[in-house]
């Protein structure tokens, strides 16, 4: 990111008989002008802090119109705001010479502007005042005039702290009135005791076959690296080795270790993180389905007939839904572990560590898990959004129809048939102000109990389930009340370029809508 750092004045060693030049020295204010659409602005070169391109954003929901979203600065996270919204002027595509200028009162912010002109220095006496042009010009943001510098006939200077308050006049509000410390929904105790009798699975693809795993025996769920280290003369099911927040991750292919088919990894390829004590291998998927919560009654033992030792033990239960139509075989972590593929994969990583960091002690690694905080990551468009794990009831497929209910309120996209009960559906999108799209395979819809309502919500696609470091984890700008409430937190994952922001789901659904809402379910 290239920036424009911005001169103090020299200093300069100060007699007594230089007074007079400190009178005239405390007498003169630096300015940086600049243009927005055809007119010449200034703001006082105080809480300027540096001059920017204008870098990559992060789309938010629920911000204001000005907002063109948040950006990485040397790890901090900065709102970028269009100066041309503002003011009503046209749009226009950024060029070599558009810059934010980045001013903290209180809170950095970047504003956008099409082009840096000067640092000036001016006499406060000959600021004018802005009653000359009131009839003509909305003078509210303003706080004086400058004539005949640098070029320019006249330059008006913005009163950044009277723009940051009437744009962002609810932050104010928000902070004053609001606690937005997050708060996880709670299940009740009837919730508590359903849960005994089902099963929380994940659901993963393999060559066309449905398979799944006990959602505690899963760590995370994570994305192909782009560089996997390749462990020589090792059995083709070990993939290799990569890393995963400094620790060594074993890699294998459940094809390879089923003996099935080989095929080229892709975007929807994912590493599923299995985890049985202190030990964790990495097992590559076709894909990653959804999680499912199945009655104990639809699972039944591998027939007699099929079971097998050794190697091909990893199966010990098969799951029946829809009927007996689908059937989701389930792998056994304890069994997985002592597959002969992962035992070489887990020796071949001992191996290297001990190499690499003599002495090392593992089972020490579980103490910093306290310091990760575990979300699943899913998409709307190009932004990603996190949730805490614990608040996800379940995920599943988005239906081919959704049956619409007369009368129902606007924001229920219609209501689906879980397992006998009734489900309403939101459109995540609509509920945070975004285009729609056209339905795909890929989107699922995320289960979510918010004040003891289930209630799903469709999202463009699940990417992952995601352990982030705590420290990671910042407080989100203060945008608008609404989404203070709901975006609350941002995970700013610097040296991956990426930013996830940290949705709380028990304020999906206004507290006014919960009683249509909960007539809706009954």
């Amino acid at each position: 990111m290239t920036t424009v750092k911005l001169e103090e004045p020299e200093n300069r060693e100060h007699t007594d008989n230089d007074e007079s030049d400190d009178t005239q020295d405390s007498d003169t204010r630096q300015f940086v002008t600049f243009i927005a659409g055809d007119e010449v602005f200034a703001v006082d070169m105080t809480p300027v802090q540096e001059i920017i391109r204008v870098p990559d954003v992060v789309r938010v929901p629920l911000a204001p119109h000005t907002l063109e979203g948040l950006a990485n600065l040397r790890g901090k996270v900065l709102p970028i705001i269009s100066l041309r919204r503002i003011f009503g002027f046209d749009e226009c595509d950024y060029n070599d010479s558009t810059r934010a200028i980045v001013i903290d009162l209180g809170q950095p912010l970047g504003f956008v502007v099409d082009r840096v002109a000067s640092v000036v220095g001016v006499e406060t006496g000959k600021i004018e005042g802005v009653e000359s042009i009131r009839s003509t010009v909305n003078t509210e943001l303003l706080s004086g005039l400058i004539k005949d510098v640098g070029g320019h006939a006249m330059i008006m200077v913005l009163d950044f702290a009277k723009l940051i308050a009437q744009e962002f006049a609810e932050i104010a509000a928000v902070s004053k009135n609001s606690d937005l410390s997050t708060t996880r929904s709670q299940t009740t105790e009837a919730d508590d005791e359903k849960s005994d009798d089902e099963l929380q699975l994940v659901s993963f693809e393999v060559a066309g076959q449905e398979y799944a795993m006990a959602i505690e025996d899963v760590q995370e769920i994570v994305q192909i690296p782009e560089e996997i280290i390749h462990v020589p003369h090792a059995e083709s099911h070990v993939m290799g080795v990569m890393t995963l927040r400094n620790r060594l991750l074993p890699l294998v292919n459940l094809r390879r270790m089923f003996d099935l088919p080989s095929r080229e990894n892709d975007d929807h390829s994912r590493i599923v993180v299995v985890s049985l004590g202190a030990s964790s291998v990495g097992v590559v998927m076709d894909s990653v389905n959804e999680v499912l919560r199945v009655a104990k009654t639809d699972v039944d033992a591998m027939p007699g007939l099929l079971a097998r030792d050794g190697d091909l033990a990893d199966i010990t239960e098969i799951c029946r839904l829809n009927n007996g139509k689908r059937l989701v075989s389930i792998i056994s972590a304890n069994n997985l572990f002592r597959h002969s593929a992962v035992k070489e994969a887990m020796t071949t990583v001992e191996t290297m560590d001990n190499n690499k960091n003599p002495g090392h002690d593992p089972d020490n690694d579980e103490l910093t898990s306290d310091d990760d905080e575990q979300v699943v990551v899913f998409r709307l468009g190009k932004e990603e959004f996190g949730v805490p794990i614990d608040s996800v009831q379940e995920i599943v497929r988005v239906p081919e129809e959704l049956t619409h209910v007369p009368k129902a309120p606007p924001f229920v996209e219609g209501v689906i048939n879980l397992r006998g009960s009734v489900l309403p559906v939101i459109d995540l999108r609509r509920r945070l102000g975004m285009p729609a799209v056209e339905r795909s395979d890929r989107q699922r819809v995320m289960v979510f109990l918010i004040s003891d309502i289930r209630t799903g919500f469709i999202v463009d696609l699940v990417a992952e389930v995601l352990k982030i470091p705590k420290n990671a984890i910042e407080p989100a700008p203060m945008l608008s009340s609404e989404q203070a409430r709901l975006v609350a937190r941002m995970a700013n994952l610097e040296k991956l370029k990426r930013m996830v922001q940290m949705i709380e789901p028990s304020h999906l659904i206004d507290s006014g809508d919960m009683a249509q809402l909960a007539q809706l379910g009954g």
